[in-house]
């Protein structure tokens, strides 16, 4: 099922701790671009489908990657295209939105986006552990 725009934002907001919508949105088209470049065939095509459509199109048309980042260098890449935000700023943005995109991917395809990825992105998606 398709999370909507309204609900996306929303939950990213609350878990975020976020003053507007605004910045929910930030937080979430930029993290869902750099989650895009390191996941990759159907794992990505699914997510998509389970995302609303702006945030679909942004995953689907990623910022391009040289190599996998591991969770530290996604957080550092974050804050990199995120104005003003700080290592510790852009961890807690990622883990807002990844934990939101978890929610909605389900644990079965979260688990399988958690196997295209570095070890420890777990702990952005909100796991304790690789699921």
């Amino acid at each position: 099922m398709v999370m909507r725009w309204e609900a996306f934002l929303d939950h990213v907001k609350e878990r975020g701790g976020y003053e507007s919508t605004e910045e929910a949105a930030r937080a979430a088209r930029t993290v869902l671009a750099l989650l895009g470049a390191h996941v990759v065939g159907e794992v990505r095509a699914e997510l998509a489908a389970r995302l609303p459509e702006e945030l679909a199109l942004i995953l689907v048309n990623p910022l391009q990657a040289r190599e996998p980042l591991s969770p530290e260098r996604f957080v550092r890449a974050t804050a990199a295209w995120i104005e003003g935000a700080t290592e510790q700023t852009a961890a807690w943005d990622v883990s807002a939105v990844l934990s939101v995109a978890a929610d909605a991917a389900g644990e079965e395809l979260t688990r399988r986006i958690l196997l295209q990825l570095p070890a420890g992105y777990d702990l952005l998606f909100g796991h304790s552990r690789r699921v």
